[in-house]
C-alpha cells in the first residue's frame, strides 16, 4: 500500500502539486511500533527504506486524550480492530506520536484536538499558512 502511495505521491510532488495524506509513515511508527511495543529505530528504518527517504514537509498531529478519542470513535460507528484493543494500546500510540513530535520538532506540530471542530480547523489553517504559505 505504501509503495503504491509513493508511486503516486512522488510524481505529484515533482510536478509541484500539494499532497495531503491522512496518515503516513508516522502512523506506522505509532501503531505498529509504539502500539505493539516494538523498537522505534527498527520501524523508522523500515519506513525510510520503503519510502525511499520521502518525508512530509509538515506533519500535523491531532492530539487527544485516550478516553476522549475512544469516546469520539464509539460515537461514529462500530469499533474497528484498533479501537477494540483498548485504552492501554491507545495510550502507547499517543505516546508514540508525541515521541515522533519530540524527535522531529521542525516537521511536526502537535495540535490540541480536544477543542471543538471549528477551533481545531482554525488552528490547522493558521499553521498551514504560517509554515507552508498555504493559500487558505
Amino acid at each position: 500500500e505504501k509503495v503504491k502511495l509513493l508511486r503516486s505521491i512522488r510524481p505529484m510532488l515533482e510536478a509541484g502539486a500539494w499532497v495531503i495524506c491522512d496518515r503516513f509513515a508516522d502512523s506506522t511508527l505509532a501503531y505498529q511500533g509504539a502500539g505493539q511495543g516494538l523498537a522505534y529505530e527498527t520501524w523508522a528504518r523500515l519506513c525510510d527504506l520503503t519510502l525511499e527517504g520521502l518525508k512530509p514537509d509538515l506533519t500535523l498531529i491531532l492530539d487527544l486524550p485516550v478516553e476522549a478519542g475512544l469516546a469520539r470513535a464509539a460515537g461514529r460507528s462500530a469499533a474497528d480492530r484498533y479501537e477494540k484493543l483498548g485504552a492501554d494500546f491507545h495510550a502507547r500510540i499517543r505516546a508514540g506520536f508525541q515521541d515522533i513530535a519530540r524527535r522531529e520538532p521542525t516537521r511536526c506540530v502537535v495540535l490540541d484536538a480536544a477543542r471543538d471542530a471549528e477551533s481545531v480547523y482554525a488552528t490547522i489553517s493558521a499553521t498551514l499558512r504560517q509554515r507552508l504559505g498555504a493559500p487558505l
